[in-house]
């Protein structure tokens, strides 16, 4: 599991609640003055996820007004780039330049550089929550009048690199139990690479972001690409090239850093996919050689071979291994 810490404000006396929670901000982002209505006996959680230097924080609260105010950047400025991406209730925000309202299909960007004010309005059960994302500003590959520019950008969660990151922000925010603690800084490598792509696709500045930056989000947005397509028979290293406008020679250059080659890759994929469903209760009365063919493998004989030669064992087997003692009554 990750390196995690939670503040739960149920666990301090409710006079401590506000104050805590405002201290605690003002170290997993920077010093901030809260408002609130809730401010005597306030509901909070905000779990904090260590990425090495990048962290992530899925917090759930009762309304609340941020302010970072020019007195507080003056005083404090740890230099960081925050993300934010709704998943219920929606942020007015207001900058220097502009105010906008955001939702759960947006990504909303801030710096500790500069001033602002966000409204965090609550759903339909009283709180707002979303993840939050602090990355350091000096880690993106984007010069700083760029940086400074990307504050403000309204950021689809819906397509390109903002998809990936949402993704990989609401996985981590329904739980990193999937991870081990080394994975944390490989975690928060990747996110630099996808907020890098990210803001730089957004202010049309690709040239700008390093080779390898450019290979590592060039790869996510493959993988990515694989794994919506599994179901595709037709599913072949040239044909991923071709929908990312490569070479098939470039797409095996850029999987020469990684475990396995693009076609070995997709195969496992389709196995893991075919091995879930062979083990999910609900799918026991699916036939397996419906399972092989909707992920990828329309010859039952030879999915049954690379299963065998995957797992160990062949799938009949393995289904009938991984049934829970009620569903073999």
């Amino acid at each position: 599991m990750l390196v995690e810490s939670v503040y739960r404000s149920e666990d301090l006396p409710a006079p401590e609640r506000f104050e805590g929670w405002r201290t605690l901000l003002g170290q997993t982002h920077a010093p901030v003055e809260l408002v609130s209505d809730h401010h005597r006996d306030i509901r909070v959680v905000q779990r904090t996820l260590s990425l090495g230097a990048v962290s992530v924080w899925p917090s759930s609260f009762q309304p609340v007004i941020f302010r970072r105010t020019p007195r507080l950047v003056r005083e404090s400025d740890p230099g960081r780039l925050h993300l934010t991406l709704p998943l219920k209730g929606k942020l007015h925000v207001s900058r220097e330049r502009d105010e906008a309202t955001y939702g759960p299909d947006d990504l909303n960007v801030l710096s500790t550089s500069h001033p602002f004010e966000v409204r965090a309005l609550a759903s339909s059960d009283g709180l707002n929550t979303g993840v939050g994302l602090e990355v350091p500003a000096a880690l993106l590959s984007l010069p700083d009048r760029l940086l400074d520019r990307s504050t403000g950008l309204r950021l689809s969660a819906k397509e390109g690199f903002g998809v990936l990151l949402a993704q990989l922000l609401t996985q981590l925010a329904n739980g990193g139990h999937s991870y081990q603690p080394a994975d944390g800084p490989r975690l928060g490598a990747i996110v630099v690479d996808l907020v890098s792509a990210l803001l730089a696709q957004a202010l049309d500045s690709g040239e700008l972001l390093a080779p390898e930056t450019r290979r590592q989000a060039l790869v996510l947005r493959v993988r990515a690409f694989v794994q919506a397509n599994l179901h595709d028979t037709r599913l072949t290293p040239s044909v991923v090239a071709a929908a990312h406008h490569i070479s098939t020679s470039y797409l095996h250059r850029l999987f020469q850093n990684e475990d396995e080659t693009v076609a070995a890759w997709i195969r496992r994929q389709r196995l893991e996919r075919a091995r879930r469903d062979l083990a999910d209760p609900a799918q026991h009365g699916v036939p397996i050689h419906v399972i092989a063919a909707r992920w990828g493998f329309p010859q039952a004989a030879d999915f049954s071979r690379a299963f065998r030669n995957a797992f160990g064992v062949p799938p009949k087997e393995y289904r009938r291994e991984t049934r829970s003692p009620d569903a073999a009554l």
